[in-house]
């Protein structure tokens, strides 16, 4: 299973974003693959809050169409799986922790990294370089590569 993270989440869904042309196209062709796909609900709550944010956006995302967005994406044919922290999720964040060295805002990223592989998933798709600390968990960039 494919999972998203937050970053492709928001250029999908801002059309304003320079990376939209980008992420827009890839994450519809995931969606209607009919294949399940997942987001974690670290990457929810993310995207709710920088698509909503006066600071970030000139005219941020009313907050019920923010909200309608993530009823889409529960809707999509091959079925949306949000992922939380279930069982071996701590062993999981506490391996990562001490093997990257983590520290501050970095364990953000790991626990949507420990999320991802406590649930088995196949491949997260980011644009954060971050998750890099985290060779257990495989990563592409969507928005970089043309396939």
């Amino acid at each position: 299973m494919i999972a998203v993270d937050t970053n492709v989440l928001v250029h999908a869904h801002r059309f304003d974003s320079p990376w939209n042309e980008r992420a827009f196209p890839r994450l519809q062709r995931l969606i209607e693959s009919r294949a399940a796909w997942a987001i974690p609900w670290p990457c929810v709550h993310e995207f709710l809050s920088v698509v909503t944010n006066r600071r970030i956006w000139p005219d941020p995302t009313p907050i019920g169409a923010a909200l309608d967005q993530v009823d889409a994406w529960q809707q999509s044919p091959g079925g949306l799986v949000l992922l939380n922290e279930a069982g071996g999720y701590w062993e999981e964040l506490r391996r990562l922790a001490e093997n990257a060295r983590l520290s501050g805002a970095k364990f953000h990223d790991a626990r949507i990294a420990a999320i991802c592989i406590s649930h088995g998933v196949r491949e997260l798709w980011t644009a954060d370089r971050d998750f890099g600390h985290f060779p257990a968990l495989t990563t592409r960039n969507p928005l970089a590569s043309d396939d």
